[in-house]
């Protein structure tokens, strides 16, 4: 097979789930798939191969969105190159419409039909507008969990054989590393010296930050004075409101905002961390509980959409509507050190389930197999 990918993600929305998905979706075909040929479309050049052991080919990637490359590059180079399958990992946006080949998309969640109000207005616009057709031109549809796909079929009608799913993983970045190195290394770099629960994510309210500020409000006077709550995001949309809960609630002196942090830095915020706390209330996938898992450190989460398909015995699960949940489970495990070092062991063999090659050969498999049923004429 001849196999075209959108690869603009790994570089537009690096540090996102998309980013991250995309980025080691080309870097793992590419290694470890040798008997297809691949071609990885860039904006702006014809496209480039990647060799994944220099990064540079990445960062040298132009940043131009200019819609002829959609339009007209990116059809006329399918047909020139005679591609089999194309396949456009970000939710299927882009995706030309001028039919050359089999398209694959992948679509990693429905948010914007299931939650719209937390989703910026003009990526709404777009989505709504785009999807249908999407789903409707796609030859196939990868995602990221059972619930996603349950999702996509109920909404979509679409038959079961039509959707594939290929979970993610936390990438290798994301591991055990010694509790001093960490401690020091945030301490310099954030200026945090004091045991912390760690959220790490957006502020858009799908992620349930000001539920998770309200509940270390509540117990805060039951677990140790010096312990801190860390929240790890741009300020973004909906930052500004959150800041002002925890103003109003008189936190600013045990709620830190850290600002956005870069993805080398996140190792040593989890493994630093004595408890990481993840409450949204939908995810497609939801990769920091994972993250948080591979570093040893214990998390609590939501028991809504596909987190506990993800999370599984290796984190407390809450209700993400229910405040008073969260706070009792948070008491609980910052009061009990056996506690944390069993989510501990947990974690870290729940994680160690999903890898970024698992990912990738369950992606090639579902390319084989749609491929097969073209050639077979079914």
């Amino acid at each position: 097979m001849k196999i075209g990918l959108d690869a603009r993600g790994a570089i537009w929305y690096r540090g996102t789930g998309i980013g991250t998905y995309t980025y080691q979706l080309v870097k793992n075909l590419y290694t470890m798939d040798q008997k297809n040929e691949y071609r990885f479309f860039w904006p702006g050049d014809e496209y480039k191969d990647l060799d994944p052991t220099e990064d540079e080919i990445f960062n040298s990637i132009e940043r131009s969105k200019d819609k002829f490359w959609e339009e007209v590059h990116i059809p006329m180079s399918v047909e020139q190159e005679k591609i089999d399958i194309f396949h456009v990992p970000q939710n299927g946006i882009g995706l030309p419409l001028k039919k050359g080949c089999l398209n694959v998309v992948t679509v990693h969640d429905l948010i914007p039909y299931i939650y719209p109000e937390t989703v910026g207005k003009g990526y709404l616009k777009i989505f709504l507008q785009e999807m249908p057709r999407i789903i409707e031109q796609s030859d196939l549809i990868i995602t990221v969990s059972e619930h996603s796909k349950r999702d996509i079929k109920r909404i979509f009608n679409v038959p079961d054989d039509k959707v594939a799913v290929t979970y993610e993983a936390p990438e290798s970045v994301y591991q055990k590393i010694d509790d001093q190195t960490a401690k020091d290394f945030v301490r310099e770099r954030f200026g945090i010296d004091r045991p912390y629960v760690l959220y790490i994510g957006g502020f858009s309210p799908r992620k349930n930050v000001k539920g998770l500020i309200n509940a270390f409000y509540e117990i805060q006077d039951q677990i140790p004075k010096e312990y801190a709550l860390v929240l790890v995001g741009k300020e973004a949309r909906d930052y500004d409101d959150t800041a002002m809960l925890v103003d109003a609630l008189r936190l600013k002196d045990r709620v830190i905002f850290t600002g956005f942090a870069a993805v080398p830095e996140l190792p040593h915020l989890y493994n630093a961390a004595d408890l990481c706390v993840y409450p949204s209330f939908y995810e497609g996938f939801g990769l920091p509980p994972l993250e948080a898992m591979a570093c040893g450190t214990p998390v609590i989460t939501s028991n809504t959409s596909s987190i506990p398909e993800i999370a599984g015995d290796a984190a407390l699960l809450i209700n993400p509507h229910d405040m008073y949940d969260l706070a009792e489970k948070m008491k609980q495990v910052l009061n009990s050190t056996t506690q944390q070092k069993q989510m501990q062991a947990a974690g870290l063999a729940q994680a160690s389930k999903f890898t970024w090659e698992k990912c990738a050969r369950e992606t090639l498999a579902a390319y084989e197999k749609l491929y097969a049923r073209e050639l077979s004429g079914k």
